[in-house]
């Protein structure tokens, strides 16, 4: 076996790795991602290294200056990694010796690659939650923008896509405000599941060396270590965590985009989207398409596929580490570059649309949307509801027929249904006062909204602190 051909645990080897498996087994495409990550926790290894005597200053000294030199010269574009080197590990493991000798084969001492690429992993993750969680902070900004903005805005609200009852625009925006709000919180876990130091496992057991492991923890920025180095190594619920956090905030994505290309057709025209945010058609001119919404609830399936085979991944492993983990990057990184893809265009893509307030009231004077208001009104008059909903279901039918809405209904008319009707019952059939009348904390009464927008630019300033 030729020496240039040798892998470091080419020892007990008679023979070289074949080429094709070399490619086969290289991760160097994706875990190069982690090159920062390495040289960071390399650099706080070889101080643990020297606190155990396994180093002298010296030596600490030439790696540490060795690291930093390689990490340089990689952001700036002047490494070109190995792929016969099979990993980011092992790519800068060999520029080191290769720079400073035998003493740079002295830093993996008590180190493995299996303790060492969790690691890694989890330090990126940590990192990625934080630039995700902002991505949904200014989501919910742009969301309270359009709230204020909208606040008097009335439009139908739905259930099985049907016109149900009226609600405000801007109660609108503010539910998905929550649903982000729910996933801010998922990623803050994910990242609290991270929060925690394998290095120093060693391969499954543990390692001899008089590392200390709190220390390096702190260095490193974790907040724990783990306690029991098989677990330690083979750990990837915290992976596991953050694609399902990746998972639901694109569902969430998806549920917005898909109302936006509905509203966006002529037949509800309750928004138009951008020019910059639409395509056209190659063969019909008069076409403007929603593709970005499109490929949102699009790319959610991808996301779901990743967490699912995360999940088949990790379901038959037996302790410790396995090579099967090595696929965990690839699904990790797709997940969390298309989270970030995604939040970033739908906050330019919504910020730009044009809501049409006008076609939203006139939709929600159709449908025959304050029926619910109508029965909750006989109920104030000692109407059981069941009854009181026989009631509207009536008048409702009634107003079928004879082709009109609620609202125009005379007292005469309502009165003919029911003797509980008195003069007040025509004043809550318009689609304001059916607005204004859910005045409870949730409701979509302007005060109530307006209260949970303040709540909300508070609670969001207060995380921005």
């Amino acid at each position: 076996m030729k020496a240039k051909d040798k892998k470091p645990w080419a020892g007990r080897f008679r023979q070289a790795m074949a080429k094709s498996a070399e490619s086969f087994t290289s991760s160097i495409h994706y875990d190069v991602r982690l090159f920062d990550q390495d040289i960071v926790q390399s650099i706080a290894y070889s101080q643990a290294l020297l606190k155990a005597k396994v180093l002298s200053a010296t030596e600490c000294k030439r790696i540490i200056k060795a690291l930093e030199a390689i990490l340089k010269e990689f952001q700036a574009g002047k490494i070109k990694l190995d792929p016969a080197l099979e990993d980011v590990h092992m790519n800068i493991e060999t520029l080191l010796i290769q720079r400073i000798g035998d003493v740079g084969k002295k830093l993996h001492s008590g180190r493995s690659r299996n303790d060492q690429v969790v690691t890694d992993l989890r330090m990126y993750l940590k990192y990625e939650a934080t630039e995700i969680i902002m991505l949904v902070k200014k989501l919910q900004s742009t969301l309270l923008d359009l709230a204020e903005a909208n606040i008097k805005t009335i439009m139908p609200g739905y259930t099985h896509l049907q016109r149900a009852q009226p609600i405000l625009l801007s109660h609108y925006f503010m539910a998905y405000y929550e649903m982000l709000e729910r996933d801010k919180k998922r990623f803050q876990k994910a990242s609290e599941s991270a929060d925690c130091l394998p290095l120093g496992s060693g391969a499954l057991a543990g390692t001899s060396f008089k590392i200390d492991r709190d220390v390096l923890a702190k260095e490193l920025g974790f907040s724990r270590v783990t306690h029991n180095s098989l677990d330690g190594v083979s750990d990837r619920d915290f992976a596991i965590e953050f694609a399902q956090a990746a998972a639901i905030l694109m569902m969430h994505l998806s549920r917005f985009s898909e109302e936006l290309i509905i509203w966006s057709t002529w037949e509800f025209d309750f928004i138009e989207l951008a020019d910059a945010y639409s395509t056209g058609s190659s063969i019909m001119p008069q076409k403007k398409n929603p593709d970005i919404a499109e490929l949102i609830r699009g790319k959610t399936g991808r996301v779901y596929g990743n967490l699912t085979a995360l999940l088949t991944l990790m379901k038959g492993l037996p302790l410790a580490y396995n090579r099967d983990m090595q696929e965990d990057k690839e699904r990790l990184f797709d997940s969390l570059d298309t989270v970030k893809s995604s939040l970033s265009i739908f906050e330019e893509m919504i910020r730009t649309t044009k809501f049409h307030g006008d076609q939203m009231a006139k939709s929600a004077k159709k449908g025959y949307l304050t029926a619910t208001d109508l029965a909750f009104y006989l109920v104030r008059k000692d109407v059981p509801f069941r009854e009181a909903h026989s009631i509207v279901g009536k008048v409702v039918a009634y107003c079928e027929e004879s082709n009109m809405e609620l609202e125009y209904l005379s007292l005469k008319q309502l009165q003919g249904f029911s003797d509980a009707f008195g003069y007040d019952a025509t004043r809550i059939l318009a689609a304001e006062s059916s607005v204004a009348s859910k005045d409870v904390i949730g409701g979509t009464a302007p005060a109530k909204v307006k209260e949970e927008i303040k709540r909300a630019r508070k609670n969001l300033l207060h995380d921005q602190a």
